[in-house]
């Protein structure tokens, strides 16, 4: 911030010096003009003289003409005197208009690229203070014991005994998937979330599929008051090794990224999840509201698309695997044809380490392992400095065959 104040009020003082220096010469060429149009006068007075000396004229011929040319003199002298007031004036005026404008300019521009009130901050350092924001968050337990009780209006008066109820069944059958799933379901309609992720962790114990683990996530998030607490990003990490395309897991990866300082990687994760997603997901319209400031604290010039635009996605593992059907033929132009578009995509704009993995996968089912093995070192550079991404295409790498 220092830096680019000294750098604005320089260019300023230059602008003023160069105005400045301009309105000089216009006051010293009406001076100029003056004083040529005097000293013309003054030597046709003389000239009368001489011309008088000479007998050429009367004396009351001369006297005439004298009063004429002394007339004519002290209007000019006085002319002369107002042009160069009035351009010294303006010049003056002109200075100061462009310094107030130049200001006016420079903390708009500040106002709106800046950050008032806070000091220079480089990337270097914003990246380190991200990543010890990161590691040093509090756990699951702090932030919940920072969280007010929830209270859910409009449920059903029955609802808490028939929880109760359901609680007592369940300390008895701990291998009821199917009870532990309307467990945590109904605890959540209570506001009871602490409760409700404890539920959802026994679900995930039972079955562990990746909505499981993004239903774990969300509940842990919502217990925590919307804070992505580290066990939170164990589930999503979970998830997203399961589903890359789960975009519950996919939007909270953004939320991370978004409150631990790094809008480049929230802004990387919710694009494509926006522009993929159908328009009444549930992380569309969060997203919506987030992403244009997300954009702007990032520094990436960006515009929302309109609402309801369709989707664009690259192939998933169904895509894939519904291809089977077709002939060998048709199937091949189907899979070439969304991954050359998912790739071109992630070319022109970047994308999320989901959509890397998707096409990392893709290339591995069609064969193509040295231009998959290429696409994980790549992205292996873009997110080196994100370990859940890293884990990510860790986990497509296994999967397509490639190996370390």
């Amino acid at each position: 911030m220092v830096l680019f104040w000294i750098v604005a009020g320089g260019l300023c003082l230059a602008v003023g010096l160069v105005l400045w220096r301009a309105a000089g010469r216009a006051t010293s060429d009406a001076r100029s003009a003056t004083a040529s149009d005097i000293a013309v006068y003054k030597d046709q007075l003389a000239e009368v003289d001489r011309d008088l000396a000479r007998g050429i004229v009367t004396e009351d011929e001369a006297e005439q003409v004298r009063i004429e040319i002394s007339r004519r003199l002290l209007a000019a002298d006085a002319a002369g005197a107002e042009t160069s007031t009035e351009a010294k004036t303006g010049g003056t005026m002109l200075v100061a208009i462009s310094l107030v404008a130049a200001l006016a300019v420079t903390a708009g521009v500040y106002l709106t690229i800046g950050a008032p009130g806070y000091p220079d901050l480089p990337i270097a350092e914003r990246l380190a203070t991200a990543a010890e924001i990161r590691a040093n968050r509090p756990s699951q337990a702090a932030a919940e014991a920072d969280v007010p009780p929830v209270m859910v209006p409009g449920t059903d008066p029955r609802l808490p005994e028939l929880v109760e109820q359901l609680r007592a069944a369940l300390a008895e059958r701990l291998d009821d998937l199917e009870g532990y799933i309307l467990l945590a379901r109904n605890e959540a309609a209570l506001g009871n979330f602490a409760a409700a992720h404890a539920a959802q962790a026994r679900v995930v114990e039972l079955r562990g599929t990746a909505n499981d683990y993004a239903d774990y996530a969300d509940l842990l998030i919502l217990a925590a008051g919307g804070y992505v607490s580290p066990e939170a990003e164990e589930a999503l990490l979970q998830a997203l090794n399961r589903d890359p395309s789960n975009g519950a897991a996919r939007y909270y990866a953004g939320l991370l990224a978004a409150q631990t300082g790094r809008p480049d990687q929230a802004f990387n994760l919710w694009r494509p999840l926006l522009e993929e997603s159908q328009p009444d997901a549930p992380w569309v319209g969060p997203i919506r509201a987030q992403l244009q400031q997300i954009a702007d604290m990032a520094g990436i010039r960006y515009t929302l698309p309109a609402e309801g635009a369709a989707p664009t996605r690259g192939p998933s593992a169904a895509d894939i695997e519904a291809a089977q059907e077709m002939s060998p033929e048709d199937r091949m132009a189907m899979i070439e044809g969304m991954v050359g578009g998912l790739s071109d995509r992630l070319a022109s704009k970047g994308g999320p380490p989901q959509d890397w993995a998707q096409l990392i996968t893709a290339l591995g089912v069609l064969g193509r392992t040295d231009q998959a093995r290429a696409i994980a070192n790549e992205a292996a550079i873009v997110f080196a400095d994100d370990p859940t991404a890293r884990d990510i295409i860790a986990r497509a790498r296994e999967q397509a065959g490639l190996g370390e």
